[in-house]
Order: C-alpha cells, then sequence, then structure tokens
C-alpha cells in the first residue's frame, strides 16, 4: 500500500479529511524548500503537493506563476526538485509527497529514468497538468511499474467519457479543479462542487480532493465538508511571497495550522 493510500485509509479512520498543502520547489530560495516542507508537516499537513518550477504553467495564476519564475532564477530543475525529495526523507518518512508539474522537463528526463529517480528520491506520486488521460497511457505503465500514483485533474467541464478515461487510470486521488479558470481564481461556489463530486464518485472508489480557489480556512471547512481533501496552493504560494525571511517559515506553519483547527472542527 503507497503512502498516499496509507494517509486517506488513517484518515478514513479518524473521520477526518486530508489537507494537502502546495508549495513550488525553490520558492523563495532552494535552501528554504525542505524546511518549508517540514512547517507544512507540522502545521498539519497530510500530503505535500511540490511544484516543479516551468517556464509556462497554464494551470496556474499570477501567484504561482511568480513562484516558478523566482525558482528558476535559482536555476531549481526537475533534478534539483527531486534532491529536496530526497533531503526531505532523511527525517520524514511518512508524509507522502506528490509532484505536481508539466511534461516538457519529465519528457527531457525520459519517462522511464525520472519514474526511477522520482522513487528512488522518495516521490510517491505526480500530477502532470498536460499529460491527457487519452494520450497519457504509455506514461502512467511506467509510473505504475515502479510503484508511482498517477494523478490526474478533472474539472466542471469535463466530459463523461474524460471522467471515465481519468477512472479507469488514476491511482492515488483524484484531483477535481474546483472552478473554470486558473490557480487563484475566486469565486468559488461550494453548492456546484457538491454538485459536480457524484458524477465522479460513481466512477471511481478513489478519494476526490478539491482545489483552485480556497484561500481562507472558512471555504476549506465548507470543502471538507463534500470532498475527501482539501488542497490550498496560492494562498499558502502568497504567504511565502509575503513574509520576512525571519518569520517566514512560522508564518507558513500557522497559517496551515489554522486551516487544519478549522477543517477538523465538528458540528
Amino acid at each position: 500500500m503507497s503512502r498516499i493510500d496509507q494517509a486517506f485509509g488513517r484518515l478514513r479512520g479518524e473521520g477526518r479529511k486530508a489537507l494537502i498543502p502546495f508549495i513550488t520547489a525553490g520558492d523563495p530560495e532552494p535552501a528554504l524548500t525542505v524546511p518549508l516542507m517540514h512547517a507544512l508537516v507540522e502545521g498539519g499537513a497530510d500530503i505535500i503537493e511540490l511544484g516543479v518550477p516551468f517556464s509556462d504553467p497554464m494551470a496556474d495564476g499570477p501567484t504561482i506563476q511568480r513562484s516558478s519564475e523566482r525558482a528558476l532564477k535559482h536555476g531549481v530543475s526537475l533534478r534539483r526538485v527531486l534532491a529536496m525529495v530526497e533531503a526531505f526523507r532523511k527525517t520524514d518518512a511518512l508524509t507522502p509527497v506528490v509532484l505536481m508539474g508539466y511534461a516538457n522537463p519529465i519528457e527531457a528526463m525520459g519517462h522511464e529514468t525520472f519514474a526511477r529517480d522520482a522513487v528512488g528520491a522518495g516521490v510517491d506520486g505526480v500530477l502532470t497538468v498536460d499529460y491527457p488521460p487519452d494520450e497519457a497511457q504509455g506514461y502512467v505503465d511506467t509510473l505504475r511499474r515502479h510503484g508511482l500514483d498517477a494523478i490526474f485533474l478533472l474539472s466542471p467541464t469535463t466530459p463523461e467519457a474524460r471522467i471515465e478515461a481519468v477512472a479507469r487510470q488514476a491511482s492515488g486521488f483524484i484531483y477535481y479543479v474546483s472552478l473554470k479558470g486558473v490557480t487563484g481564481a475566486a469565486h468559488l461556489d461550494i453548492a456546484e462542487v457538491a454538485s459536480r463530486l457524484p458524477a465522479i464518485r460513481v466512477r471511481t472508489g478513489l478519494p476526490v480532493g478539491v482545489g483552485f480557489g480556497i484561500r481562507d480556512a472558512a471555504t476549506a471547512r465548507r470543502v471538507a465538508e463534500v470532498a475527501d481533501a482539501v488542497i490550498i496552493g496560492s494562498r499558502i504560494v502568497q504567504e511565502i511571497e509575503t513574509s520576512p525571511r525571519e518569520t517566514l517559515l512560522e508564518n507558513v506553519r500557522n497559517l496551515v495550522a489554522g486551516m487544519r483547527a478549522t477543517i477538523d472542527q465538528r458540528g
């Protein structure tokens, strides 16, 4: 059983929902990525989504785009991201790590080499935004052969045939994009999210995480009422962008802890 499966199994047993925060590797500087990952866990993260910086992050809004730009200025490559995960694993063998990024760096490395080295570093799953399920079978097979979960995005406009294709290929969990737009967008409609999830759940037994547009603890709690996981990216990256260096880790830890406490509230 993968670390991702174990995490969701534990949470189900506790009657709790997963909190999955996102940061971009190398932002604001490479030396802070591993300490930030530990701060996320200390704040209550169940799974870490670690962004691989890319020059044209088409799914990301301005906040995460800027984080990629900052990381790329420091020369952060896919190989350096894997080295960061490996360093994190020296003191955390339990928290699942999912890489989120785009196909180009993986294609440049080669599917086989990437999957082998990702597992060796301690990666648990990969979300590659621009690998559509109808063209990704070979890639998914390579990930599975190495024990990596292939995580796919679904959105409010995904047709039924695409949902079925994702349900056949995905593992770990499914990431539901809560709104039409890029990361960090506003106007999240929880009722609409709740109305869309049954069409996914009838086709798969995988947990469904919801992300995009979750910017405060109250919204996170409402999402947790309908989803299996709450995925928070732009709000955390914004905290990294605006926090002074001397309080950065504390601020991020406290932000995640506040989200965690609110999600766990009952009644």
